[in-house]
């Protein structure tokens, strides 16, 4: 097979192969946020806890933001393709800031249900989006110093780990939002910064460097050479660099109570920010996948690849039905007030939700429900895109 046949209708199957892998990986997680009754007593990742079934629910979905944010930067390389390099600045402006808008208002009702608004989340949508606004300058470096730029900074950056801005100032709210993770309050709002922009933003401008091997002219076996090459080393990398324990991860690893805790305290690496460790991981994982899924071709591949396609619409459309599940379980349940559901506080860390929730058995069986019923709508709009691509907006969604 030649490189030419991986790129069908101006579509790379392992590229939307792997985006819908994780978005549907990623509904586990806010399913669990939601209906599963433990989300609102502990941490799924505290190994005094947890068990390791709940542990890999959570771990399982580490790899959806990272991935999300490296196929973007891949898709803007192929975009950018049609476009003069100013066209695709300009492209990646507006949509980076119609990114950063959904996630204010769209994403954040979606989570809260609460039309005053009292918290603002900064996570996947605005990293997004930020690092979209980001790549639009970055473009214009050369391709091997852009590459370079992005490795030091997904490399370096954990020595930035003990730089902390105290206090609920302008300064600490906008060093959180370079590196930082925290909460702030501003009037009567509560401002949560779940992803600081660096590294993410590299690991986009990283993703457009890797968009070449995707082209039609780039052979389909040294693709996968080099894919597997930088996939396998930076999993090496992680189980060196991890084992160590010196550089990498503000987390280390410690000995548990016995050997499977002690490898799951070994997998539990930093993800606000995306660690080094974590990124090798996660990034790593990706490229493996990439390069040996290249070829797959059948029903189950069709299917996951509409989910890959049509990304932010599902997006959207899965935090708002899963919310609406916990709303109406609440007021179908006796003794449960639905209205719990119109928050005021974020759900990860409100403490009035004690006693809600659903065994984890049933927390996978509303996952599949919510993934295989929005199958249809994924289906139909990706068709509408597909017959539609003079329409400017359908790139915006």
């Amino acid at each position: 097979m030649n490189a030419t046949a991986t790129i069908t209708k101006n579509r790379i199957t392992s590229i939307d192969l792997l985006r819908g892998t994780i978005m549907i990986i990623m509904a586990l997680d806010h399913v669990r946020d939601y209906l599963f009754f433990g989300s609102f007593y502990f941490d799924p990742l505290d190994l005094t806890k947890t068990s390791g079934v709940l542990f890999f629910t959570r771990w399982i979905t580490h790899f959806c933001a990272p991935i999300f944010l490296l196929l973007a930067g891949t898709s803007a390389y192929l975009m950018g393709r049609k476009k003069t390099k100013s066209e695709l600045s300009v492209f990646l402006v507006k949509r980076g800031l119609w990114l950063v808008f959904l996630e204010m208002i769209v994403v954040n009702f979606g989570w809260n249900f609460n039309i005053a608004f009292p918290m603002f989340f900064f996570i996947t949508i605005w990293a997004l989006g930020v690092s979209m606004i980001a790549l639009a300058a970055l473009i214009h470096l050369p391709k091997r110093l852009l590459l370079v730029l992005s490795i030091v900074v997904i490399a370096g950056h954990n020595l930035l780990d003990n730089v902390h801005v105290p206090g609920n100032t302008l300064a600490g709210f906008g060093w959180s939002l370079v590196h930082d993770q925290q909460f702030f309050t501003w009037h009567n709002e509560m401002l949560l910064v779940g992803y600081p922009i660096v590294p993410l933003f590299a690991l986009m401008s990283l993703g457009y460097c890797l968009g070449e091997l995707f082209t039609s002219e780039f052979d389909s076996a040294k693709r996968k050479k080099v894919l597997s090459t930088v996939g396998f080393s930076a999993l090496v990398l992680f189980v060196l660099l991890r084992y160590s324990n010196i550089y990498g991860d503000p987390v280390k690893w410690s000995t548990q109570k016995d050997g499977f805790f002690t490898f799951l305290s070994f997998l539990n690496v930093n993800k606000y920010p995306p660690s080094l460790l974590y990124v090798l991981l996660t990034i790593g994982s990706a490229c493996v996948f990439l390069a040996f899924t290249e070829k797959l071709r059948n029903g189950l591949v069709n299917i996951v690849s509409v989910y890959g396609r049509v990304p932010m619409f599902y997006y959207l459309i899965h935090i708002y039905i899963i919310h609406l599940i916990a709303v109406i379980s609440s007021a179908v349940t006796p003794g449960q007030d639905w209205h719990r559901w119109l928050m005021d506080k974020p759900i990860w860390f409100t403490t009035n939700l004690k006693g809600y929730g659903f065994s984890l058995p049933v927390t996978y069986l509303v996952w599949i429900g919510v993934v295989v019923g929005l199958y249809p709508l994924c289906k139909r709009y990706d068709a509408y895109k597909q017959k539609h691509k003079e329409k400017w907006w359908l790139s915006y969604l």
